[in-house]
């Protein structure tokens, strides 16, 4: 699998906000990758093309953000697993209880998110500290996804 290389932070979010463009309510996004990979940077350019209200910033200390659509779209449902002690921590959270009417990013994810839904696109971030940039890869898992992922 081929991944898409981002130079800037500002790259990290452009290419958030263009795979905005192909998510709907309901949509799953689980964001994997190291301290520091660009997670919350591409989750702020999924919030600018959603067009919900911001500013976005890590929940990790509040575990989950609902940020409201500023017009008729979805909501964006901002989770960050990172402190969770594992899948009835996340349970208790009640997140399949918005996930219809959201697009829900799970940052820190993987290896607990994935039954929130069976359709859902999972993004790997790897960052390059000689460089500082990332690469993404993105990959779309279910029916909602089986041509493939947007980007």
């Amino acid at each position: 699998m081929t991944g898409r290389r981002l130079l800037t932070a500002d790259d990290t979010r452009a290419f958030g906000e263009a795979l905005a463009a192909s998510l709907r309510a309901g949509d799953l996004v689980i964001l994997t990758g190291g301290l520091g990979a660009g997670k919350t940077t591409l989750t702020q350019g999924l919030a600018a093309g959603l067009g919900v209200r911001g500013p976005i910033t890590s929940p990790t200390f509040v575990i989950a953000r609902v940020h409201p659509s500023l017009g008729d779209g979805p909501a964006l449902v901002h989770v960050d697993a990172y402190r969770l002690g594992g899948l009835a921590e996340l349970d208790d959270l009640d997140l399949d209880t918005s996930l219809d009417e959201s697009v829900t990013v799970v940052e820190w994810g993987h290896g607990l998110a994935e039954d929130l839904s069976d359709d859902r696109l999972e993004v790997t971030l790897e960052a390059d500290p000689a460089t500082e940039s990332r690469t993404a890869v993105v990959t779309g898992h279910g029916e909602r996804w089986k041509a493939g992922p947007p980007c």
